[in-house]
């Protein structure tokens, strides 16, 4: 399984794409843009791309959608009815998917959006806007701040201190890393 960033300068975010290590169908995880050098990606790797997994539905996170879908036949995931007026396979937390053979559990660490979700592929952890490298997503008040902080505590408490942790905005990090050093991690509600 191979695993690759594009930055995206619309509102500079992350777009992932995994894909299995001799090319074929392969997922796109928040595309902010499809830009050249994401299509080169996908392209020099053979892969093609079967499946677009959203984080939550914010334009940083979705502008590439349309440009996608009219180069690859591929379907939407998210927890939102439709993306950009393109319909989505709604996905709940605590489901699991089998996309091309590529295992993703759906998580949920309350907060950012109420249509947050966080992905799992094997040792790596999708968080979209709701964990940073030593951040959480931005909440309007400290009661707000204080909820969320406890469920992304809990969320990845029993995870690996070994995960990779990717971000839509920002350099990636590690469970471990955020457990002991992250400084949003210890507020209590």
């Amino acid at each position: 399984m191979r695993c690759f960033i594009n930055f995206s300068l619309t509102g500079f975010s992350n777009c992932y794409l995994i894909g299995p290590d001799d090319g074929g169908d392969a997922i796109v995880i928040d595309p902010g843009e499809m830009n050249i050098k994401l299509l080169n990606l996908i392209e020099d790797n053979n892969f093609y791309i079967k499946h677009i997994l959203i984080t939550h539905n914010h334009k940083p996170h979705t502008g590439g959608i349309r440009t996608l879908l009219k180069i690859y036949d591929a379907e939407i995931y998210s927890s939102s009815e439709n993306i950009l007026g393109y319909p989505s396979n709604i996905i709940s937390p605590d489901s699991s998917l089998n996309l091309s053979g590529i295992e993703v559990k759906v998580m949920e660490f309350s907060g950012h959006t109420k249509d947050s979700l966080v992905y799992k592929i094997e040792k790596m952890l999708f968080t979209g806007d709701t964990l940073g490298a030593g951040s959480i997503g931005e909440e309007e008040n400290k009661e707000t701040i204080a909820l969320v902080s406890k469920s992304i505590s809990e969320g990845i408490k029993e995870l690996d201190d070994s995960i990779l942790v990717f971000p839509s905005h920002g350099p990636p990090s590690t469970v471990k890393a955020e457990k002991d050093f992250n400084p949003e991690l210890f507020l209590q509600a």
